[in-house]
């Protein structure tokens, strides 16, 4: 996890001089200074502070006024600010209060918790139907992930800008079917702009795509090092014909391991006009049948599913490439789905280790946005804990 973080601050001095009442359905504007008191604080530094207090000359009642940092709670906001800080740095409630007793502000783990569930109520953005910082891309990743909640595992959808990096959005996802993802990406998709889906190798996301008018990147990584396991597992049963459906289809057992062989090279070059090349690898093994309800698929059709699934993936896997040729610097993609598996590891599984599962969905949405809401200042001096907790 990396994350920059900048804690609230107690300015006993700074007090901004109310305009109106603060009372709902008085408005006044008729606001005098009453009287200053004197409130305790638990703060690492101020034991106590001066507070304002303030006579609405319409209504005649009167009200506080605070100084920066500081709230109707004894609490001080820099107090909640490392609560919340060493919370995401891997810390448990109790311990959190534990280090908060050792430092002189005793905080109950409830305390703790509220503070967390507060902060992460507050995110701006981060939602379906609200991205981070309304923030524009041409390219958009999405992916899904896993945590334990009370017992039962919970679907995360996380989408990325995948030129920057940045975390756009962290939603609860209750099926991985293609409907169901259509219904989550489509929103996101139409907010930031986006022309190009990068995902991984998931079907469900292939239709998604195709279903929302985009242009799609499958992950690179995925779709070789998934090629090159069944290229190892097939070879020595090609060689050898183990059940003799090569010969039966009149392929050539030494010409069906030369095209493994040969795929093997492509699928590491990726060249647009390489799919000629797996198109005909294909029809070599076009009359290798399918199997029968209840059969097993002979060796010669998984060589034709492996051949006919790539040559119909090639466009997606090699879309970059144009994509690139066609774009500045500033906008390229690197052709994998490694926004969205940084911000998975990141900003929810590297949090989620350290603990047995969380209780309750909703905070497992939230301290996932917490967090990544916080790793998209990373590069921008840090995350400010004081707009969430003020």
């Amino acid at each position: 996890m990396r994350l920059q973080l900048l804690l609230p601050k107690v300015e006993p001095k700074e007090i901004s001089e109310p305009t109106e009442c603060v009372y709902e359905g008085c408005g006044s504007k008729q606001v005098q200074m009453h009287q200053s008191v004197e409130k305790a604080l638990r703060d690492t530094v101020h034991q106590q502070v001066e507070v304002q207090r303030y006579r609405c000359g319409k209504c005649g009642r009167t009200f506080r006024v605070y100084p920066k940092g500081v709230s109707q709670g004894q609490t001080s906001d820099c107090v909640k600010g490392l609560a919340v800080m060493l919370y995401l740095l891997g810390i448990s409630y109790g311990g959190v209060s534990l280090a908060l007793e050792s430092l002189g502000v005793p905080l109950c783990k409830t305390a703790v918790y509220d503070a967390v569930q507060a902060a992460a109520r507050r995110i701006p953005g981060m939602k379906r139907e609200q991205v981070f910082g309304g923030v524009k891309t041409k390219a958009v990743g999405g992916d899904l992930t896993s945590v334990k909640c009370a017992g039962k595992w919970l679907y995360l959808g996380i989408s990325v800008d995948a030129i920057s990096g940045l975390s756009l959005t962290i939603d609860k996802i209750e099926a991985e079917d293609a409907q169901t993802l259509k219904e989550w990406m489509e929103p996101i998709a139409k907010s930031v702009g986006a022309e190009v889906l990068v995902t991984d190798d998931a079907d469900a996301l292939k239709t998604v795509a195709d279903e929302l008018g985009l242009e799609q990147q499958v992950c690179k990584s995925h779709v070789k090092r998934n090629t090159k396991d069944l290229i190892d597992e097939l070879c020595p049963k090609v060689a050898q014909d183990e059940d003799g459906s090569l010969k039966a289809c009149g392929v050539d057992p030494r010409q069906a391991e030369a095209d493994l062989l040969r795929l093997g090279e492509l699928i590491v070059s990726r060249k647009p006009e390489e799919v000629k090349e797996v198109q005909e690898m294909h029809q070599r093994s076009i009359k290798a049948a399918p199997p029968r309800k209840g059969e097993r698929a002979s060796l010669a059709y998984r060589l034709r599913r492996l051949f006919g699934d790539r040559s119909k993936l090639w466009s997606r896997l090699t879309g970059y490439r144009k994509w690139n040729e066609s774009h500045d610097d500033h906008e390229r993609l690197d052709g994998t789905n490694n926004a969205c598996e940084r911000a998975i590891g990141w900003w929810v599984k590297e949090r989620y280790r350290s603990m047995r599962g969380y209780k309750a969905p909703a905070n497992a949405v939230r301290v996932s946005r917490l967090i990544a809401w916080c790793g998209n200042f990373l590069d921008k001096g840090g995350a400010n804990l004081a707009t969430l907790i003020a």
